[in-house]
Parts: structure tokens; sequence; C-alpha cells
């Protein structure tokens, strides 16, 4: 069996932008379950960009993949965030690199004159909070999508 090609699905890749809540949102819906290790993430203090690249679960496919009776897929990912004044975490452990991390939302607190906080909210009580001076998001896939390793749908039991 091979890797799915986008040609498969005549799809194009993901490339979005969030500038409010409501675009972050969709962003979100699009990034939970996403697998990644703490060497995934980097912030570039200078540039003031927070950057993850991530493995996500291609959610938009979920239905035609079904419907073929063909394995789900995962993708490789770029979610970057500009304007990024500090970065804090919190239930990581930094010296463990290479523990793999799901990511199960991103949200947006606001604070004043558009400023606020993005929170990346990570499986076993770990997240990652951005403090932002304008929220500017993008979601870019930067790889053909591949046959998700467990070839199932991602599951949150309970």
């Amino acid at each position: 069996m091979s890797d799915a090609r986008f040609e498969d699905g005549a799809e194009e890749p993901l490339a979005l932008l969030a500038v409010d809540e409501a675009d972050l949102s969709v962003m979100s819906s699009l990034v939970q379950d996403a697998v990644l290790t703490v060497n995934d993430m980097r912030f570039v203090a200078k540039r003031r960009e927070f950057a993850v690249l991530l493995n996500r679960f291609r959610w938009e496919d979920r239905a035609a993949a079904e419907r073929a009776g063909r394995s789900y897929e995962r993708v490789r990912a770029v979610l970057m965030f500009r304007d990024v004044r500090a970065v804090r975490s919190q239930g990581i452990n930094q010296g463990d690199a290479e523990t793999v991390l799901s990511l199960l939302s991103v949200g947006f607190v606001p604070g004043e004159d558009g400023t606020g906080k993005v929170v990346l909210t990570l499986a076993g009580d770990g997240a990652v909070e951005l403090d932002v001076e304008t929220l500017d998001a993008t979601l870019r896939d930067v790889t053909r999508p591949y046959l998700a390793p467990s070839r199932k749908m991602p599951g949150h039991p309970g």
C-alpha cells in the first residue's frame, strides 16, 4: 500500500490565516489531535515568531476516507504565530525533547487594545501560552498527506 497523494482527493494543501477568535476556532478544529515533540516548537524572540511543526490529522478528509473505505490520513503542517512577545509553558518536560505531545485545542484570551494570550492546550495537562500583541496565526500544510500510522481516527474516551 502506498502513501496518499493530494491528487487522490483532488484537494489542495491547507493554507489558513487567523486574525480573530472565530478564525482561530476553525484553525483549532483542524489541528485537534495533532502530534508533535518539544523539538517541533520554536520561539524566535528577535522575529517575534512562534512556530510548531505538527503531524495534523486530516479532519477535513475524514468523511471521504470513510466513504471510500480507506485509511485516515495525517499531514505535516506548520502552525505559526507572529507578534509574540513572550512564551510560557506548563506540564511540559523541556529536557525530554522527543516525548510525543498531543494538541487538544488552540484558544485566545483577549486583552486590551487587541493584545491577548494564545493558549495551546495539550493532553496530560500541558499548555503553551503565547503573549501576543495581536492575533496573527497561519496554518499551512507542508507535505503531502500520508496514511495515519494507526490507521484510526483519534478518540477521546469518556
